[in-house]
């Protein structure tokens, strides 16, 4: 029935199938395999090893030696190595650390150096950018043209400044007189007035004239009209040794790799003035890092190859010209502090994890001791050696260990006990069931068990009537424990007993299925079990019979003649041990002719799941019936234990299943098939 059961699934089947059968429900061999299973196993052993080993084996020689050397060697080596992680993150941490606030100190110092030397720069820069501004700055009271004459004046008497151009022509310093201010006389003096109202659109970026040979550059300015057109230019040529002969002759410029660049890389100056090149040409990766950083950043430094890195980078960029300063400085230099560091630190290391490295070593040699004791116990515990318990020396969790283990042996103890019982209780619930169908002149009948485990709640019995007399007849029950296990196979047993003792007895078949009721109420008063049963008497001269069910699913019927498959009428009758007065009334079965089948299952059959949750269902039950009539008993209850095996698939067993067939197979005598309509089948 399906009732709670346990997660063991082992199946059981009584008796055995033919050599064709399948061995998972041939009970005889499947018990025969299991019962020697714990004395039978072995572990897996080199040739030549004894299957056993004597206490002075185990300590002199055998696996346990190197076993136990091979552990206290990996507990060393789980001990030592975290420590060693822990002190190479320690220093790699420190290291890092210490280098990046190296770094930082350095990256300070070296951006600070290239600010002021560009700040210097900027501010020579300005001072021209201003005068070039002041050009188009004429006040209101004052003549345009007279304003811009002395705007120019100015900027040509800027220091620095080399030469200043107007639309190409070369300005002198202003004379006295009207036309003065431009070479060329009075014609400049027109020229000067195409400017008036116009003012200056922006002051372009200084660019690099590499073509002179003095070193200058130009800052470059475009003149608009008061409409925004451009009609003139004006060009300031500066001294470049007098913007930056402060950085030439810096200390840092005449010891380290020091450049002027401009934003594409273009080497200005470096420590050789004027040297022509561009940065990074030459391959080296720190000089093509620093010019990717510089496209995207005014200032910044950077690490180059290797730890330490072999050199570090600085830049910065001028803020009136399009043009960085580069420095570039041994990375042992920058990092010498931290170098000496690394090495104090890494001799250090090593005495601290030698000097660990011992005291673990020691630790774990008496650890292995006491696991080496545990293990030799284990292996004579696997053999089925049972010795005292193990002495607890330790409050940690090594005694801890033992303990559990000592725990551990005697519930396996227990257990060993109490599997011997449940193999006792197998065999004798095996030896309770019929070993083979009886013969019966005009019936073929086949009966099979399966057991979800050891033991099990479903049953079915054949029992002689009437022996010695002129009316002999059998019955055949099919019964069902609610429950699964030890307490529904003892309750099987008792429902076994007292059905056999009362169809002994010369009564009537519903009268031996009440006197069962009545006394298994007595005996399951209080735990609320019972059982649910078919029983069928059949006299095979001439071939009648009649059936009671009490609280279980009719049988299925197999009318030859229609080929149809029906159920029999259900009389009433309630779960045996539920009411103790309960009456039962018995069904007649008549009209049997040869090739009518009587099917008694349990409900382990139908309610059977699939892996899809689906049930097997008694329809498919019938029709498995309907399509198998025509084969012996036998094979009918084969047919139908395949295709319940094949719908459940890899789903285990939930529950018993116990199936009896009985076939006719001769015509009985007297007795028509259309009388059984009326007398127990619907």
């Amino acid at each position: 029935m399906s009732w709670p059961s346990s997660s063991i699934r082992t199946l059981r089947e009584i008796p055995p199938r033919g050599a064709g059968g399948s061995p998972r429900r041939a009970a005889g061999a499947t018990i025969a395999t299991r019962i020697p299973i714990l004395k039978e196993r072995r572990p897996c052993l080199p040739p030549g090893r004894p299957a056993r080993y004597t206490g002075t084996a185990l300590r002199s020689g055998g696996i346990m030696p190197a076993f136990s050397s091979r552990l206290q060697w990996r507990f060393s080596a789980a001990m030592i190595l975290p420590v060693a992680v822990l002190l190479l993150a320690a220093g790699l941490t420190g290291f890092f650390l210490l280098r990046d606030q190296l770094l930082a100190q350095w990256r300070e110092s070296a951006v600070l150096k290239l600010a002021r030397a560009a700040h210097v720069a900027d501010m020579h820069l300005a001072r021209i950018k201003a005068a070039i501004r002041v050009f188009e700055e004429a006040p209101a009271d004052l003549p345009g043209e007279a304003f811009r004459r002395w705007a120019l004046d100015r900027l040509i008497r800027q220091e620095g400044v080399v030469e200043v151009r107007l639309d190409g022509e070369k300005a002198a310093p202003s004379a006295p007189g009207p036309h003065a201010g431009m070479r060329g006389g009075p014609g400049h003096g027109r020229m000067m007035g195409r400017y008036a109202g116009t003012r200056i659109r922006g002051v372009t970026p200084p660019r690099f004239d590499p073509r002179d040979e003095h070193g200058t550059f130009e800052v470059v300015a475009e003149l608009l009209d008061d409409e925004g057109a451009a009609v003139g230019r004006l060009e300031a040529v500066v001294d470049f040794d007098f913007i930056f002969r402060h950085v030439i002759d810096s200390a840092w410029w005449q010891t380290l790799k020091a450049f002027l660049v401009d934003e594409t890389g273009r080497i200005l100056i470096g420590r050789t003035p004027y040297s022509a090149g561009v940065l990074g040409a030459s391959g080296d990766p720190l000089e093509q890092a620093t010019l990717r950083a510089m496209a995207g950043s005014p200032s910044g430094t950077l690490l180059g190859a290797g730890v330490p890195p072999r050199e570090v980078s600085g830049f910065h960029r001028l803020s009136e010209a399009p043009w960085f300063l580069v420095l570039i400085a041994p990375g042992r230099e920058v990092l010498a502090p931290l170098l000496a560091f690394r090495d104090v630190y890494v001799l250090f290391s090593l005495g601290l994890m030698v000097l660990i490295g011992g005291t673990i070593a020691w630790a774990m040699g008496r650890l292995a001791g006491e696991i080496r004791q545990v293990a030799r116990e284990a292996i004579r515990l696997s053999h089925g050696e049972f010795g005292d318990p193990l002495p607890v020396r330790r409050r940690d969790e090594i005694g801890e260990m033992i303990l559990s283990f000592n725990r551990m042996t005697r519930q396996l103890r227990e257990r060993l006990a109490l599997k011997e019982a449940l193999k006792l209780a197998e065999e004798v619930q095996r030896n309770l069931l019929p070993s083979q169908p009886p013969e019966v002149p005009g019936l073929d009948i086949a009966a099979r068990s399966l057991y979800c485990q050891e033991t099990g709640g479903d049953y079915f019995d054949f029992i002689a009537r009437g022996e010695g007399t002129d009316r002999p007849s059998w019955c055949f029950a099919v019964g069902d424990v609610v429950g699964h296990g030890i307490s529904a196979a003892l309750l099987m047993t008792t429902v076994r007993a007292f059905l056999r003792a009362e169809l002994r007895r010369p009564i009537g078949l519903a009268a031996a299925v009440a006197e069962t009721n009545r006394l298994l109420c007595r005996d399951t008063a209080r735990s609320g079990s019972f059982v649910t049963l078919v029983a069928v008497e059949m006299a095979p001269s001439p071939l009648r019979g009649e059936w009671v069910a009490a609280g279980h699913d009719p049988p299925f019927f197999f009318d030859a003649a229609s080929g149809r498959v029906s159920r029999l009428r259900k009389p009433p009758g309630v779960a045996l041990g539920v009411a103790e007065e309960a009456a039962y009334r018995a069904s007649p079965l008549s009209g049997l002719r040869a090739g009518d089948v009587l099917l008694i299952g349990t409900d382990g059959i139908w309610e059977s799941r699939n892996p899809g949750a689906g049930r097997y269902g008694k329809r498919r039950l019938a029709a498995v019936l309907e399509r198998h009539a025509h084969l012996p008993a036998a094979g009918i209850l084969e047919a139908v234990l395949a295709d319940l095996d094949r719908f459940r698939g890899v789903s285990p067993m939930e529950d018993d299943v116990t199936l009896a067939v009985v076939k006719v197979t001769a015509d009985p005598q007297g007795g028509s098939a259309a009388g059984a309509a009326g007398n127990g089948r619907g």
